[in-house]
């Protein structure tokens, strides 16, 4: 971390030997820590210095810290500083009252858990440091928008001067002017207006009927009231944009400018215009805005990847937890560094294979080693690629060979016929045996590597080691040649017809796991999910209630799928990380669940499908129990 990016965290105690425990506790943050002890000294420190987070005692013998914090509550710049008390006296719940009221945000008891004073604190100074950069880049935003401002005002300013001078526009090459004489009603194009419009200057008569069937109707219809808004008498110039269909089939973006002239007497004469192509600057705007759509697609995906996995994520115990939802959180953030170096175009195998097993490699003590050739996979075969290596090492670590001292692991892959083939072996570790039930790691591998991405994976339980291999496909579709069915994984038969059906198309592994076991909570079968759309139409042989569909599946739109969804008037949702602008105007009616989906969410929208959750007969799947079904046939 950065110098400029830490953050400054006041801590408050008459005490030392207490400042010193705490400075102990979150030095591993990395911020900068700063000690006051007495209000005092307090309040002087946060005058000369912006704080993140204030940490003090309640007890204090000139201010207590219910008072201090008042008075630093007073003063506009920290009305908005994250406040946390500490106390090591048993506080009432009017204590608790009168801390919040005095600005506290939260209570740390003594004696103090350091993970969870770390955990606090590290929470409050992220969201500081995010504020600040979001500042940062609204003061940029603000720059920007006041320099397009005059930018534009500036374009404005030379399109009324090339207006009134019409040799300019033809100097310009992109700009064209015509000129309307109402008394005669003659039109006059130059050379720089016809190219514009895609016509011939010598042959091509400019009359409102020749030009009608150049303009987009919409657009046309304006033109038009504005040629009949001059004739009534507007004096006023006119501005608008509109779309030229050329003869030869091409749209042309223009802008452009009309202005009355006035003879002696005020009479309107003439009116006279200039038009400028401005399609290039209009692509551009739509790959932007196009592009701010992917974004905000993928950051919602990624979001909803981390929703499934601190959903999924099973633990014994609160830090057992939180290491687990870190590692696969932290395995996920490695494949994103690599990704956005390269720009999305891919990751490189033997950079996540060495980020993810970096921390057990020691130079006195090189027990891990990783071999293969160079080699680039997609985004999503590299996301996938690093969960399946972050399982198996969190195996390998918790009872394999990396959980002792003289254990090994090879990691070699190779590349032959458009299939990567990563082989895992560990040996001189604790003996190994196959295990009886599958855990939540190998329940990843199995839906990212074989459902998600049409790969494989082979466990081999030596006594000696795990010895496991991978195979994914390197390029081409991301689907086995088994995609037009669905998979008879979990296959189960229907015990009676009282159970809502709902069909789950999702290609993410994690996001599916996650939805199914949503659906499964709220009571109903789950067909799927279904990683491509072949496969979900497979799936439909059987009678539907309702269905949730992911908007892409491996780069192919749900669309036929919708389509014949509701060509049987079964009702469906879309769930997705882009926007309503960004679905076929056909389906502008479907309910959308924004990801990441949540649960309550969920339930509206089947409320809303299928009445579940509105007192109507749906049987239901024995709490903790979800139905997990791929394909579903009638008893």
């Amino acid at each position: 971390m950065d110098a400029s990016d830490k953050v400054n965290i006041l801590l408050v105690d008459d005490q030392p030997a207490k400042l010193m425990s705490y400075e102990v506790v979150l030095r591993e943050l990395g911020e900068n820590l700063i000690k006051a002890e007495t209000a005092t000294d307090a309040l002087q420190i946060l005058l000369k210095n912006d704080v993140a987070v204030v940490l003090m005692d309640v007890c204090m013998p000139d201010l207590d810290g219910f008072e201090l914090a008042a008075m630093i509550r007073e003063h506009p710049r920290f009305q908005r500083t994250a406040i946390i008390f500490i106390s090591a006296i048993h506080l009432t719940e009017t204590d608790y009252l009168r801390g919040y009221e005095m600005g506290g945000v939260d209570y740390v008891p003594v004696p103090v858990v350091p993970e969870l004073l770390r955990a606090k604190v590290k929470v409050f100074s992220e969201l500081f440091r995010k504020t600040r950069q979001l500042e940062a880049l609204n003061a940029q935003l603000e720059t920007r928008v006041r320099e397009r401002t005059a930018e534009l005002e500036t374009a404005a300013e030379r399109l009324i001067e090339s207006e009134r001078r019409r040799n300019l526009a033809l100097a310009a090459g992109q700009m064209g002017s015509w000129d309307w004489d109402i008394v005669k009603g003659d039109w006059m194009w130059d050379e720089g207006q016809c190219r514009i419009f895609g016509v011939d200057p010598a042959t091509f008569d400019v009359t409102l009927e020749n030009v009608a069937p150049l303009v987009a109707s919409e657009d046309l219809a304006r033109l038009q009231q504005m040629m009949a808004d001059f004739s009534a008498g507007n004096r006023q110039a006119y501005q608008a944009e509109f779309r030229v269909f050329r003869p030869d089939g091409e749209v042309r973006w223009c802008f452009g400018t009309a202005t009355p002239a006035l003879d002696a007497q005020g009479k309107l004469i003439r009116v006279s215009g200039v038009t400028v192509d401005i399609t290039e600057r209009k692509q551009i705007e739509e790959r932007q805005l196009l592009l701010a759509r992917e974004v905000d697609h993928r950051a919602r995906n990624a979001l909803a990847v981390v929703q499934a996995i601190v959903r999924l994520t099973k633990a014994t115990s609160q830090r057992g937890y939180v290491r687990a939802v870190e590692g696969r959180i932290h395995a996920l953030a490695h494949a994103h560094t690599l990704l956005s170096e390269s720009r999305w175009q891919g990751a490189d195998v033997k950079r996540l294979v060495i980020e993810e097993l970096a921390p057990y490699c020691t130079a006195d003590n090189p027990r891990v080693t990783a071999e293969g050739p160079t080699l680039f996979l997609s985004p999503e075969k590299s996301q996938n690629l690093a969960l399946a290596l972050h399982e198996l090492a969190t195996n390998s670590a918790k009872y394999g060979a990396l959980s002792s001292a003289k254990g090994t692991l090879a990691v070699v892959w190779s590349v032959e016929r458009g299939m990567l083939t990563l082989q895992w072996r560990e040996a001189g570790g604790p003996p190994v045996q196959p295990p009886k039930s599958q855990g939540f790691g190998t329940k990843i591998l199995n839906a990212s590597i074989k459902r998600q991405i049409g790969g494989n994976v082979a466990w081999d339980w030596h006594p000696t080691g795990l010895h496991c291999t991978l195979q994914i496909p390197t390029s081409g579709s991301a689907y086995s040649a088994q995609d037009g069915a669905a998979s008879s994984e979990n296959l189960v038969q229907l015990p009676s017809g009282a159970m809502k059906r709902v069909l789950l198309a999702e290609d993410e592994a994690m996001i599916g796991m996650m939805m199914r076991e949503l659906l499964g909570e709220c009571g109903v079968f789950v067909v799927g999910p279904c990683c491509t759309v072949n496969e979900a139409l497979s799936a439909m042989v059987t009678e539907l209630d309702g269905a949730i569909l992911d908007l892409n599946l491996g780069g192919d739109a749900i669309y036929p799928v919708a389509a014949e969804l509701g060509n049987r008037n079964v009702p469906f949702a879309f769930a997705t990380g882009y926007g309503r602008e960004s679905i076929d105007p056909r389906f502008a009616h479907v309910p959308i669940l924004q990801k990441p989906i949540t649960r309550e969410s969920l339930e509206t929208c089947l409320a809303q499908m299928l009445g579940i959750g509105q007192g109507s007969a749906v049987a239901s799947a024995p709490p903790g129990k979800p139905v997990e079904v791929s394909s579903i046939q009638r008893a």
